[in-house]
């Protein structure tokens, strides 16, 4: 039905479209039935339909893309690569091509991949999983909790069940443990390491001349040593909640009435010294590459030579710098998402305009690229829960934008109120501006005329530049010489 809806406005739309196309307008506006918007700045053919309802754009490549918004989204590239959506994330699906490879999947929870390389995957969570390369040692079928032998997957070279809890083998870097049942009993072997464990009372596992690892009552006394075919072996040891220690190369810790009170501190291969006031309340650090002054909830600060963070009465407000490769980065956020910012620079070109990401939720989004790409929207209740998903703003943020600003370059811009029933463009490598009061009425100049028209291009003036003349016309002359 909905696609049926979808088709017949198209239609309707090419009828309104093709009776004007003698009018020099990038735009062609007819809402709430039809918009449609030729940018030649990026080589794209947008239309819109019933607001931001239904939709779709091509590009000069070939690209194509339409869909009804929340229910379905259609895209198809030149080069073959296709994806769909039903009311996404709920179920979508993608091919990629020339890698010949399908993916499709259900709320993540049902998850199917297959492609070149003869490497099928399918998976139920929690309770089915499979995959099927053509070999035996890598293909498996698992059904949780009735039987599972499952390589290379939830952080174990080799993980197996039969049924869980009661059987339960898992397998990492050689070392294997073997529970009857999990997690109670258990059996370390492999890879030199032996021990046994009847959790929580008493365990034991240790890799010979390496480390040893002892405990009894879990989590209340344990002792842990390790590197021991080192000069200097690390040791851990607890009384809890009464004391607690750890010493390794350079580190001494001791803490008393776990985990409240104690002090560290760290000589090689800097020197740190920390100590411990109701932990993790008030904390007091000092050291060569790092400095922590807590005063939970009410204050915080720490700093180390890649980040610095600030927090006021937490968590009200939070102030967090840090750098990588080839940026430094900026969040600040009031109560984590009411208000989120963050700003990238060039660590190479300090100098270079920032890129700013910023929301005030959820009335207002605003992305600047530091590039000349720039986007303002109004409402904004979804973009800052999902910022690096395309596929959520694509098909959920335009139902809310009110009012929207899209910068593709300085000089080529556009604002849109109410699903573009009102619009203003500029366009400076073309000198042109345009103005849309839906069908009601248009208004364009550029180099070479100036116009405009009412009820959809019925009756409209026009005035090639340079001339004081206006001439009118009907829409029953408009291809007349």
């Amino acid at each position: 039905m909905i696609l049926r809806l979808a088709t017949a406005l198209a239609v309707v739309g090419v009828a309104f479209s093709s009776t004007a196309r003698a009018e020099p307008m990038q735009e062609r506006n007819y809402w709430p039935f039809w918009v449609e918007r030729d940018l030649e700045s990026d080589g794209v053919k947008r239309w819109s339909s019933l607001g931001p309802l239904a939709f779709g754009s091509q590009n000069e490549a070939g690209d194509r893309l339409r869909g009804f918004r929340p229910l379905f989204h259609d895209f198809k590239s030149d080069e073959g690569s296709t994806s769909r959506s039903v009311v996404y994330p709920l179920w979508y699906r993608e091919y990629a091509a020339p890698e010949d490879q399908h993916r499709w999947t259900i709320l993540n929870l049902i998850n199917s991949k297959t492609g070149a390389g003869n490497d099928d995957r399918f998976a139920v969570w929690p309770i089915y999983f499979s995959r099927e390369t053509g070999e035996p040692e890598t293909s498996y079928r698992a059904v949780f909790p009735i039987y599972g032998d499952i390589g290379q997957r939830f952080g174990q070279s080799q993980l197996k069940w039969a049924p869980f809890p009661l059987y339960v083998r898992y397998e990492k870097n050689g070392a294997v443990t073997t529970s009857t049942p999990w997690p109670f009993i258990k059996n370390y072997h492999g890879e030199n390491q032996r021990g046994f464990a009847v959790w929580p009372l008493a365990g034991k596992r240790e890799v010979p001349g390496v480390s040893s690892n002892r405990y009894l009552l879990w989590p209340l006394l344990y002792q842990k040593e390790g590197d021991l075919d080192t000069a200097e072996p690390s040791y851990r040891a607890g009384f809890l909640p009464l004391y607690a220690t750890e010493t390794s190369a350079g580190y001494r810790s001791e803490t008393f009435g776990w985990p409240f009170f104690g002090y560290s501190r760290r000589t090689s291969p800097v020197v740190y010294k920390q100590n411990n006031f109701f932990w993790p309340l008030w904390v007091q650090g000092r050291g060569e590459d790092r400095y922590v002054n807590r005063w939970a909830p009410l204050f915080s600060y720490s700093k180390t030579p890649s980040r610095e963070q600030t927090w006021l009465a937490w968590p009200l407000w939070r102030d967090r710098q840090w750098s990588s490769e080839h940026l430094d980065h900026r969040r600040q956020q009031l109560l984590y998402f009411v208000y989120h910012s963050e700003v990238q620079t060039s660590r190479q070109s300090p100098d270079a305009e920032a890129a700013v990401k910023r929301h005030l939720w959820p009335l207002v989004s605003h992305w600047n690229n530091g590039a000349g790409r720039v986007q303002t929207q109004l409402l904004s209740p979804l973009e800052v829960f999902f910022p690096h998903n395309e596929r959520m703003r694509q098909m959920w943020s335009p139902l809310f934008a009110l009012y929207r600003f899209d910068q593709k370059s300085p000089g080529e811009f556009r604002h849109s109120v109410l699903w573009d029933a009102i619009t203003f463009a500029r366009s400076d490598s073309q000198q042109s501006r345009e103005f849309h009061l839906g069908p009601l009425f248009n208004f364009r100049s550029d180099a070479t005329e100036t116009q405009w028209g009412i009820l959809a291009g019925l009756f409209r003036v026009s005035r090639p530049a340079g001339q004081g003349l206006w001439a009118g016309s009907f829409l029953t002359d408009r291809n007349s010489p």
